[in-house]
């Protein structure tokens, strides 16, 4: 963990951004590789599932949630799509979330998991989080083509055009909407 720790390091520094690392994963994540928590600028990486991976996964994973970071905090650096959709997290059961005030507002839609992995997929910050961390890595490891296919696992095929992320984030309001008018 100590070249983890002294990756993250070098790369918060460069970046100017500081954020804390944790190989703790948070409640309900604790089946992800890794997660970035705005509400508390922290970098969650499961050290129990990437113990035994190798250097270009744990590094990919890492590289991932530095992006997200990134996007959280230097928004000004990305395009008006990543800015925009940064606000909203769904998840492959529906579940979803907007960012109000720092603090994570939730919801559950009803819907088919394959159009919510879809959508989680191909949000912008998603694809701009993976390409990314495949690039840091590939400068680190070298190109293989199993660091290829971590890449294509990550990034869908049938990509969501960012009117229909625009339409779910609709529907993500309402939905909040309606169950705060229950309250």
């Amino acid at each position: 963990m100590n070249e983890i720790e002294k990756i993250s390091q070098e790369f918060c520094h460069e970046m100017g951004i500081e954020v804390k690392l944790s190989y703790y994963m948070p409640i309900e994540y604790e089946t992800a590789y890794g997660t970035y928590d705005v509400t508390t600028n922290t970098l969650f990486l499961n050290a129990a599932i990437l113990q035994d991976a190798p250097r270009y996964e744990w590094l990919f994973y890492l590289f991932h949630e530095l992006r997200h970071a990134m996007q959280y905090l230097c928004p000004m650096l990305f395009d008006w799509r990543i800015r925009e959709s940064m606000g909203y997290v769904v998840l492959y059961n529906g579940s979803c979330y907007k960012l109000v005030e720092n603090e994570w507002q939730e919801c559950v839609l009803s819907g088919d998991d394959d159009y919510f992995t879809r959508a989680y997929m191909s949000l912008p910050y998603e694809i701009d989080a993976n390409t990314f961390a495949y690039e840091k890595a590939r400068e680190l490891c070298g190109d293989s083509a199993e660091l290829q296919a971590l890449l294509n696992f990550w990034v869908p095929k049938d990509s969501f055009y960012y009117g229909e992320h625009r339409k779910l984030f609709r529907r993500i309001d309402e939905e909040l909407s309606a169950k705060g008018k229950e309250s």
